[in-house]
């Protein structure tokens, strides 16, 4: 019974996380601007440890992602909102040590961007709601899997945790990595990342564009190209570059 009522969260929940990150932002961007902080300590040293810490955390699940994407068969670990989807089971490659490596990834992303307000608290309580959301949401998926791929399943599950991964039983990928794959899944997710550090940057200066110094609109006008190569990509999708990914 509570199994059930994990799935039907989770298929709720799947439905709309592709805004979860965007809400994190807002709220990281908010903080920053409030309370003009890099991070939660007194002094400016330990505060850029922290904005490194949190940009490595962030950077970590990020890169999960890559790893996972790029790896992963066609069909599968899609970018669906509406259901679960799967033309086969991924079991190799990242897949081999945790069954969602995509929402381990996705808790650490989060949970960095969430770091990279300034503030602890908000950073334990997006690690926590986190958790809580993408545990639903994988328990409704599993169910999906279960009762596509049967025995299968539950060979591979027996074995693999579902959201923290082992430290061994790797198995080499079956399917060489992909880039054009892992663009297509992943660009947007690494803009954000790169978004987020900005914003809550020019939020601590008051958005005040004048207080800019020369150094600093080097990584203004680095942005602005990251930018420019975001919508070239857009671009590349409307003329269909990635059509058969879609």
């Amino acid at each position: 019974m509570y199994q059930d009522e994990l799935a039907r969260a989770g298929k709720r929940l799947f439905f709309i996380r592709g805004t979860y990150i965007y809400t994190i932002i807002a709220i990281s961007t908010l903080i920053a601007w409030f309370t003009r902080d890099v991070g939660p300590f007194s002094d400016g040293t330990s505060d850029c440890v922290w904005f490194w810490i949190s940009l490595g955390v962030a950077s970590a699940g990020a890169l999960v992602r890559v790893f996972t994407s790029g790896f992963a068969a066609l069909g599968t670990s899609g970018r669906a909102k509406v259901a679960a989807e799967a033309s086969e089971l991924n079991t190799t490659g990242p897949y081999s040590l945790v069954r969602n490596p995509l929402y381990l990834g996705r808790i650490l992303n989060f949970t960095g961007l969430a770091m990279l307000s300034g503030s602890w608290v908000f950073g334990v309580i997006v690690f926590l709601l986190a958790i809580l959301v993408y545990e639903r949401i994988s328990v409704y998926e599993e169910e999906f899997l279960r009762g596509k791929f049967g025995a299968a399943h539950t060979a591979w599950a027996k074995d693999v945790p579902a959201l923290f991964p082992r430290f061994s039983g790797w198995v080499k990928p079956k399917y060489p990595f992909w880039w054009k794959r892992m663009i297509w899944r992943e660009q947007n997710k690494l803009f954000l990342l790169v978004t987020t550090v900005f914003l809550t940057w020019f939020a601590r200066i008051g958005f005040d564009v004048a207080s800019i110094d020369q150094t600093q609109w080097t990584w203004v006008y680095g942005y602005v190209a990251l930018v420019v190569v975001r919508f070239a990509i857009g671009g590349l999708k409307m003329i269909g570059f990635f059509k058969e990914l879609s």
